[in-house]
């Protein structure tokens, strides 16, 4: 437990303030950097290779699952401590799915939360009872997981280009945030929208709120 090295990715500012404090309250456990957004999680987790993330699920730019996604891919000995405020049987396996080993939720107390942290720098999972009764009934009823059936059609840069357009931005301005051409962005869009059988900027906004890749 000593020289823990951790990431807070939050975009509300007093939220990571409480965070640092919890975590700075135990010896040896340091908060080496903040994101204030999905993309900014992932520089920052590449920059100072943590041993943990903690990760809110909603954010700009680029949401904590894919964020999640990406972190795991890029810096495999990171584990990754997912918290948010959706308590739900889809959000649990989203989490699982991501590669997050650890799925706080915000109403936990702040004892789960230095379990949570314990159990992930150990590299076990953690999951609080409530979360793990939502996987246990989501497996034993066989349930689908209909975001991850988007996220398979999807390609990942499909995905960003969803989140940014739902998000209010223009296609000029979403090629901006992601370094392509603008005509590249275009293309995305249309290919979003041809495979999720979308036929409006307002439909594909609904899509990406009802599907929890942005909040309302």
């Amino acid at each position: 437990m000593n020289n823990l090295r951790i990431l807070i990715a939050d975009d509300h500012d007093l939220v990571r303030k409480g965070l640092r404090l919890l975590i700075e309250e135990h010896a040896g456990w340091t908060v080496c950097a903040e994101a204030r957004s999905g993309r900014e999680a992932i520089a920052q987790a590449e920059q100072c290779n943590p041993d943990i993330v903690v990760i809110d699920v909603s954010m700009p730019d680029l949401n904590g699952l894919e964020a999640t996604r990406q972190i795991r891919k890029s810096c495999p000995k990171t584990e990754v401590l997912v918290i948010t405020h959706h308590d739900s049987d889809e959000m649990a396996a989203e989490v699982l799915n991501a590669g997050a080993r650890g799925y706080v939720l915000k109403s936990d107390s702040d004892e789960e939360l230095a379990h949570a942290v314990e159990a992930l720098a150990r590299h076990k999972p953690f999951f609080t009872a409530r979360v793990t009764e939502m996987l246990i009934t989501s497996r034993e009823n066989g349930s689908s997981n209909p975001v991850e059936s988007m996220r398979r059609r999807l390609t990942v840069r499909e995905l960003e280009v969803l989140q940014l357009l739902a998000e209010g931005k223009t296609v000029k301005e979403t090629a901006a945030a992601l370094g392509i051409a603008t005509k590249t962005s275009d293309t995305h869009r249309t290919n979003i929208m041809r495979k999720l059988d979308l036929h409006s900027v307002a439909e594909l906004v609904r899509y990406a709120v009802r599907n929890k890749l942005v909040e309302p």
